[in-house]
């Protein structure tokens, strides 16, 4: 923690990257690792070297996709770093990952190359180099909200599909993204509510499915025999209750696309769970905890020596410098 007045008497707290000042609150970036190879982190794409929350959504989205890209031709459309094209070819027959930064493309191409079954090439999403019909899958997560051609670019993945393909893609939710928490993402060009995003799908694709995500708390109870149901119960102001759905707005969108409903999977009633074996935002959450905690002894203990020395007018003149060598260890 660092602290320090300004000019005008007022105070700002730096803490964990986080900028406190007149009671404005500015998020801090993701947390990053510096990884020898790693693509550099500049707020417009992902990289799996980003921790925590940022990753959990990330992964989560490549790994439910994977699921229904087992055995197909797949394209990552704005593969970005390459990671999720990475983890599709896990399950898929083949995956071909484009994006329109050629720096993004050597990079995956660098990192992934050498893996069966992937192939990477710079490529603008609204105009792709392949043919009609070629792709089982066309995945495409937070790609809308980055360009202004929304109708362009689906009809664009509505022609490289084949007839019983379909396309698989995520956006924020305007209205909790940006609206909800008073923030604007300086790259994206243009963001959807819910409304504007199926009425623009049903434009290009007759049939559709959409689900949400959000980074959630939740406390677990399971059988250690396996798990076949879910149970969600809320206690709000004290009362229960067991909603039949998620009552949480989304952070996301995630929509699957086709030309007829037969050819989407069965999602109804769907709730699909992600974590990691290290839990690193569970674990986060009690470090803060912690961190917090020791902050708030460090305060009051401030407070107290403030308060004494109010009382004492002949030491009102000593150094200030005083209680950071004593907080330092340098008396």
């Amino acid at each position: 923690m660092i602290h320090w007045r300004h000019a005008d008497g007022k105070y700002s707290i730096v803490w964990n990257a986080q900028v406190l000042e007149c009671g404005k609150i500015q998020p801090s970036p993701p947390k990053v690792k510096i990884v020898s190879g790693s693509l550099e982190f500049t707020g417009e794409r992902f990289t799996p070297e980003c921790e925590r929350e940022i990753w959990y959504e990330h992964y989560h989205r490549y790994a439910l996709a994977a699921r229904w890209c087992a055995n197909t031709r797949t394209l990552d459309a704005a593969c970005g770093e390459g990671y999720g094209s990475a983890m599709l070819a896990q399950s898929a027959a083949s995956v071909e990952g484009v994006d329109i930064s050629p720096q993004a493309i050597a990079h995956a191409q660098q990192r992934y190359g050498d893996l069966q079954g992937v192939g990477f090439q710079v490529a603008d999403c609204t105009s792709l180099p392949f043919g009609n019909n070629e792709f089982d899958r066309v995945v495409s997560f937070e790609t809308l909200e980055h360009l202004a051609a929304h109708d362009e670019l689906l009809a664009e993945f509505r022609r490289v599909l084949k007839p019983d393909g379909y396309l698989i893609l995520s956006s924020p939710d305007k209205a909790t993204y940006s609206d909800g928490q008073n923030t604007v993402n300086e790259f994206h060009v243009k963001e959807l509510y819910r409304d504007e995003l199926e009425a623009l799908i049903k434009r290009h694709f007759p049939a559709h499915r959409l689900l949400g995500q959000k980074l959630m708390f939740h406390s677990a109870i399971w059988s250690m025999d396996g798990v076949n149901r879910v149970v969600l119960d809320q206690v709000s102001a004290g009362i229960k209750n067991s909603p039949d759905r998620i009552t949480q707005p989304p952070m996301y969108f995630i929509a699957l696309c086709a030309g007829e409903e037969a050819i989407l999977p069965d999602v109804d009633g769907g709730l699909w769970l992600f974590d990691d074996r290290e839990e690193s935002v569970y674990q986060h959450y009690h470090g803060e905890i912690k961190r917090h905690i020791a902050a708030g002894g460090i305060i009051a203990a401030l407070e107290e020596e403030i308060a004494e020395l109010s009382k004492r007018p002949d030491q009102a003149m000593l150094p200030r410098s005083a209680w950071w060598r004593r907080f330092f260890g340098k008396t």
